[in-house]
């Protein structure tokens, strides 16, 4: 198993192979520092891509007349210092604002580092971040998968009688072993200033849009709009496949897209992988909600323990959907079960 099989076992749905998401890449201006890779998505605003081999989450520079604006924080204190010392490639205008897409900890725990700089999100991301953040299960499952990772890549060393094969997994054993140390650093913080559904920024002739649009991914996410460049960040609410549903809200998820088709836009861009232009993806993955909510339900209606809907939900019907991303998993299903008991 080389790093790069891991890297992509780790990565969120909307890093599949698929070739119309963003035709205009080869197009699009590139800067490239030992840390990040920035694209230019629309007029100085920039998608920003961690370069290292391991798991972390887009972040959005938002370079504006006088100032810089930050959406989301990666996922350790050290990858968001590798951020901020990036950006001054970018430009040296101060960051002066910090938005968090939702609170998840591959989003939002590098925030500390963003000090005396006003942090914005959700009202329910500030619960969730000022409240046991480190017990919430997400983080818990990601300290998980690092334990994981290096289990695998331990026995993959142990096991493999290829040199070139064990230096690769070597090294990569050592890039994750300081990933993981990365962790011990965090200390999460809450947003600074909150929002319930909207709050407008204006940078000299930009405006931004900060605009809950209904629970999906999470129940305080948040999206960023920019009107006049038609360009939306989704963070987690919208990939070109299915997001992670173990915090979502599936049953509200498809009308949550409808309110985001509302805006006028022709490209979004994901808290993971690469900007979208094929839009049509948003209607798929509704058809994939809908159905999976409902054949979920029904089995949940019948008496049928998650774990055997689980192994026989058909979602082979959703065709377009890449391969890898078409299935009822186990966590999703827990998530749709207990929605159904504790519908809130």
């Amino acid at each position: 198993m080389t790093y790069r099989t891991l890297r992509g076992a780790l990565l969120c749905a909307a890093l599949s192979a698929l070739p119309s998401i963003w035709a205009a890449a080869g197009e699009a201006d590139v800067l490239e520092t030992d840390t990040h890779r920035f694209t230019e998505v629309r007029n100085d605003i920039w998608l920003a891509q961690g370069t290292a081999p391991v798991f972390n989450s887009n972040s959005l520079v938002i370079v504006n007349d006088d100032d810089v604006v930050v959406v989301d924080s990666h996922v350790t204190p050290s990858k968001a210092r590798d951020l901020i010392a990036a950006i001054k490639v970018l430009t040296p205008k101060p960051i002066t604002a910090l938005i968090n897409s939702h609170h998840h900890w591959d989003h939002a725990h590098g925030n500390q580092e963003f000090d005396g700089i006003p942090i914005i999100g959700h009202e329910f991301t500030y619960t969730r971040l000022a409240t046991a953040p480190l017990d919430e299960p997400t983080y818990v499952n990601g300290l998980k998968g690092n334990d994981d990772i290096l289990r695998r890549v331990k026995e993959g060393i142990a096991s493999t009688t290829d040199p070139k094969r064990k230096q690769e997994l070597e090294t990569y054993l050592e890039l994750f072993t300081a990933h993981v140390g990365d962790f011990d650093e965090i200390d999460p913080v809450p947003p600074t200033i909150t929002l319930s559904e909207r709050m407008t920024l204006y940078r000299g002739m930009r405006e931004i849009q900060i605009i809950f649009l209904g629970r999906a991914h999470t129940g305080g996410d948040v999206v960023v709009y920019f009107p006049e460049d038609r360009l939306v960040f989704t963070g987690d609410v919208a990939f070109a496949g299915p997001s992670y549903l173990g915090d979502g809200f599936v049953d509200e998820w498809p009308q949550t897209l409808d309110n985001l088709k509302a805006l006028d836009f022709d490209v979004f861009v994901p808290g993971h992988g690469f900007p979208v232009t094929d839009l049509r993806r948003i209607d798929l993955v509704q058809e994939f909600y809908r159905d999976l909510w409902a054949k979920a339900a029904a089995m949940h209606a019948r008496g049928i323990d998650a774990q055997t809907a689980a192994r026989t939900i058909d979602l082979t019907n959703h065709t377009e959907i890449p391969v890898s991303e078409v299935g009822a998993s186990q966590l999703s299903i827990d998530r749709i079960y207990h929605r159904l008991d504790h519908p809130d």
